[in-house]
């Protein structure tokens, strides 16, 4: 699963979910891409989930990026221990997601095909998403 190699900070603040996403927001690498309809937060396994379902999915007719990162600790302090005594270990990384951020891309596949892989891959995240299409640039 996917974490960080080395941190500035092993606890950070959960932080607020606000305001759309400007970075990451157009189809970059492939020809379709996963994108997120709502804020939130996507664990390393739910990624590793749709990395596989994706995979699976489209075999080997095309190729897939993956364009979030969990660089986000979750910590959690262990079962029946009481409040206080600081803050829990890390327990999970997570990659904060906000609307209009693409989290998949596929390339080398019909649209049909990407279109029911991304869907396969959606029912495993907490957010909803939609199938983005590639655009190209004017100019």
């Amino acid at each position: 699963m996917l974490e960080p190699r080395k941190v500035k900070w092993r606890r950070v603040h959960r932080g607020r979910r606000r305001g759309m996403a400007t970075k990451g927001s157009h189809v970059a690498f492939g020809s379709f891409g996963l994108k997120a309809l709502e804020p939130g937060w996507v664990t390393a396994r739910q990624i590793e989930s749709c990395r596989v379902a994706i995979i699976r999915k489209i075999r080997k007719h095309g190729r897939m990026w993956i364009r979030i990162f969990p660089d986000k600790p979750i910590t959690k302090k262990p079962a029946e221990v009481r409040m206080g005594k600081g803050k829990g270990a890390p327990d999970q990384w997570v990659a904060v997601v906000k609307p209009g951020k693409i989290m998949f891309e596929v390339e080398g596949v019909s649209r049909e095909l990407a279109a029911e892989a991304f869907r396969i891959a959606g029912y495993k995240l907490p957010i909803k998403t939609k199938l983005a299409e590639r655009r190209e640039q004017a100019g």
